[in-house]
């Protein structure tokens, strides 16, 4: 997923000036905008560490201080700052040294790439800390708040779990007559009930716990001194130090009570209109959601905003404008009936919840709307004042993970309406444009499965041994909305972390078969090499999918070479061997690509069964040096060996051809011989002449 990044406050100690701007460079050139300082003594180290730093990069030595001077001073004034140690050569004891010393992580010198994702990995954990550390604060904060609420409130609290009082606050003691908490604690909540009503409260507390939500019980209440009244329980889920326990909100039933259903109706409203106010609305959405996500109950929120509403306070002034808000709310009323949960959300804002409608169906009633004041004559103390609105329309529906979110895509909407007097309708497209716009990785990658706009490129895979059939292998590649391409590492990350790892996989696999079934049509004997991912690895339906697929593209099932990554096999291993084992018997060809970098790979051959290996890019790297050339022989030599198809990928020039048929490579592949081209137009005879 894209993350915006901000600036980050970058400690160097190194004597180099040069070498510390370089570093600097280092940032900037991977999108990392710095606040730096170079630490260039003990007194400027002590100085620096008075403000607030995200990473500290030492030098393997400096003549002004040595690194383990740095991080104990940044221990001792307990700062929370992560410290990256560059070291000589790739020595493990150097490394391990560094570790123990505290810093987060030691690596060579020079290995500048490394660097920088060691430093994004530090600095996003860096934020995970102090996002913590926040999040605890707040939630003490909250706690106390909570707490003082408890004790300080006029209605009689109190928790309960396993039938037993954990807690009581002052009104709960006063009403049942009791002096101090403490004789309540662990006492069972029925010995405060009436004999005559114990049964029914056992019977409610036994239904209740299986329940979910909030339920009220009315019943009679025993005090302290024998007193009796009668009382009216409100149950529901709550939590207290952690545990879970019921809540329990005890009101005596009084003449007060019509009185106090009043208060709770006047808290509710608007003053102006007599509508819902916002925070009331809020509430009703927020249960909406729920209804929405729990039982399937589709609603749809209407943001109704006044057009020229700054200018009508101006014509007819603040009274005046009173006046046209009763008058609105009142034909609002009348337009939507009492179905419609109607409020005045804002100034010059008025919100309209409509249960059980999708945004599509507000449609009517809506332009219904628009059409009926924008025809309306509204008499402002004598003066004829016209308006219009503007609507913007969000549904909520079992995806709604928040009401809020739905309040601001409606009032997006509406704010989009240029001129006024018209309706919008939240189309999820367009928020994923906006997003993709934005640079938005997983916008784009969803927006290109939504709009079929991926691209594929093919590589050719060629013989080295006169085999005349044609492979490719399959790239996927994406444009960003401006038009650039999107490095896929990039976005084949951001779509494994936002879980679309899958789509993407099956995505390629139908617009390969469909492109293969039509190319294979005018004679070709073609294969291509297509890639899985890990979650594809994990995916139990795909073989039947992939079964049914094969089978309406009427296309031989060995004309797709699946290619699994080693360090993916290997990390789900059960699940590859089971997968190639279902390839195999749907006819279907299994590649091992990255081959060669585990600890013991061949090991993987005794639980996978695979027809192609290629071999690890790290291996095709300067031939030039014999011992890289009598490594390459020695892993070939084994592949075939065990009668494994072998590729060498990224062959960039000629001159390691010689070797390479030397080594008995069965297929090369590489930029010498053709790059990625969204065309299988290879001439694979070439080589025969």
């Amino acid at each position: 997923m894209a993350i915006e990044k901000k600036t980050i406050r970058l400690l160097i100690l190194e004597d180099s000036q040069n070498e510390a701007e370089r570093l600097v460079s280092l940032f900037r050139n991977s999108g990392r905008a710095t606040r730096v300082h170079r630490i260039t003594s003990g007194d400027n180290l002590a100085e620096a560490l008075q403000q607030s730093w995200d990473l500290l990069i030492a030098a393997p030595t400096s003549e002004h201080l040595e690194p383990s001077e740095v991080i104990g001073a940044i221990r001792r004034q307990a700062k929370d700052i992560p410290v990256i140690l560059l070291v000589d050569g790739n020595d493990s004891d150097n490394i391990t040294e560094a570790l123990m010393l505290g810093a987060q992580d030691a690596l060579p010198q020079g290995e500048d790439e490394r660097l920088i994702l060691v430093a994004n990995r530090e600095l996003a954990n860096l934020e995970e800390r102090r996002a913590r550390r926040a999040a605890e604060v707040a939630l003490r904060e909250a706690e106390k708040r909570c707490q003082l609420l408890l004790d300080s409130s006029v209605d009689a609290i109190t928790y309960v779990h396993d039938g037993m009082h954990i807690y009581a606050n002052r009104a709960y003691l006063q009403m049942f007559a009791y002096e101090d908490a403490d004789e309540l604690e662990g006492m069972p909540m029925i010995d405060l009930i009436a004999a005559q009503d114990q049964s029914a409260f056992k019977d409610f507390l036994k239904n209740y716990s299986s329940a979910d939500g909030s339920a009220e019980l009315a019943c009679t209440g025993v005090k302290a001194d024998g007193q009796r009244f009668q009382a009216r329980m409100g149950f529901s889920p709550a939590t207290y130090d952690g545990e879970p326990c019921i809540q329990v909100v005890i009101r005596a039933e009084s003449d007060n009570a019509e009185l106090a259903e009043k208060l709770r109706e006047i808290s509710s409203q608007d003053l102006v209109t007599g509508l819902f106010n916002r925070t009331h609305f809020i509430e009703l959405m927020d249960a909406a959601a729920e209804r929405a996500v729990n039982a399937g109950v589709v609603s749809s929120l209407a943001y109704i905003c006044i057009d020229r509403y700054a200018a009508m306070v101006g014509e007819v002034g603040l009274a005046g404008i009173d006046l046209l808000l009763t008058d609105i709310a009142n034909l609002l009323r009348n337009h939507f009936g009492t179905d419609a949960q109607l409020a005045r959300f804002a100034d010059d804002v008025f919100t309209v919840l409509l249960p059980t409608q999708t945004p599509e169906q507000t449609r009517e009633a809506l332009h219904n709307l628009l059409k009926k004041v924008e025809g309306h004559l509204f008499d402002v103390s004598g003066r004829t004042v016209q308006t219009t609105l503007s609507i913007g329309v969000a549904g909520l529906n079992e995806k709604t993970a928040r009401a809020q979110d739905v309040i601001d895509r409606a009032h997006r909407c509406a704010d989009e309406i240029d001129g006024g007097n018209a309706l919008k309708l939240y189309n999820p497209a367009d928020e994923l444009a906006a997003a993709a716009n934005r640079g938005n990785l997983v916008a784009m990658v969803q927006q290109a499965l939504e709009n079929n706009s991926f691209r594929l490129l093919f590589q050719p895979v060629i013989s080295l041994r006169g085999d005349s059939d044609e492979h490719y292998e399959v790239l996927l590649r994406l444009l960003n909305p401006q038009g650039v391409e999107v490095p896929p590492g990039d976005f084949l990350a951001a779509a494994k972390e936002a879980g679309l790892a899958e789509k993407i996989d099956r995505w390629v696999i139908l617009n390969s078969i469909k492109l293969l079934a039509e190319h294979r049509s005018k004679g070709h004997s073609t294969r291509l090499f297509v890639h899985l991912s890990a979650s594809s690895l994990q995916d139990q339906t795909l073989l039947p999918w992939l079964s049914v697929a094969l089978k309406a593209a009427r296309l031989p099932s060995d004309a797709l070479v699946f290619q699994i990554g080693e360090p993916d096999a290997i990390a789900f291993l059960k699940q590859a061997k089971a997968l190639t084992q279902g390839l195999a018997e749907l006819h279907c060809k299994v590649a091992l690509s990255q081959f060669g970098c585990s600890l013991n790979p061949f090991n993987t051959f005794k639980y996978l069964n695979v027809d192609f290996v290629k071999v690890d890019g790290s291996f095709a790297q300067d031939l030039s040096k014999a011992e890289n050339q009598e490594a390459l022989k020695t892993l070939l030599a084994s592949l075939h060996a065990q009668a494994k198809l072998t590729i060498v990928p990224f062959v960039e020039s000629a001159s390691v051809l010689a070797t390479l048929w030397q080594a008995g490579v069965n297929y090369i592949q590489g930029h010498y011989l053709q790059g990625p081209s969204q065309s299988m137009d290879y001439d694979f005879s070439a080589g025969d002449e």
